[in-house]
């Protein structure tokens, strides 16, 4: 999960929604994205109801649905106001408010964050090697 302050949207990943077998909804006003991925402009045309929790934290949030890799959860600008988010750069923690209290989000450390990507990276290359076995079965 990324919080951007950059970003104007809440955003998941195509593959959040796929694996966890969500539903999607027609987008009321589809556009177009750059930014997310290397393969170009994206059409953002699906939204999908996105519930998460991190310890004690849970929320609901609907996101735009695109193909991205550097997350599975974007939370843009909406989020972040709704929630009456606070960064404090120097703790390095986000401070919101939801249901009338008040939950500090610790964000990961930059080896916690390195060690992340090396396991999405390792569980992401044996999904497709399971993949292509299973390929070169039916053949």
């Amino acid at each position: 999960m990324i919080i951007d302050s950059g970003s104007y949207t809440n955003v998941a990943s195509v593959t959040l929604v796929r694996k966890l077998g969500l539903n999607t909804i027609k987008h009321e006003r589809p556009y177009q994205l750059q930014w997310l991925n290397e393969c170009g402009v994206v059409r953002v045309n699906k939204q999908a109801m996105i519930s998460f929790s991190v310890c004690k934290y849970k929320d609901e949030v609907l996101c735009d649905v695109v193909p991205m890799h550097a997350t599975h959860l974007l939370l843009g600008r909406l989020w972040q106001f709704d929630r009456k988010a606070k960064h404090d750069g120097f703790k390095n923690r986000y401070s919101l408010e939801k249901d009338g209290r008040i939950y500090t989000l610790a964000l990961l450390t930059s080896k916690q964050v390195y060690e992340d990507q090396i396991q999405l990276k390792k569980s992401y290359e044996d999904e497709h090697s399971d993949s292509a076995k299973v390929e070169e079965q039916t053949e």
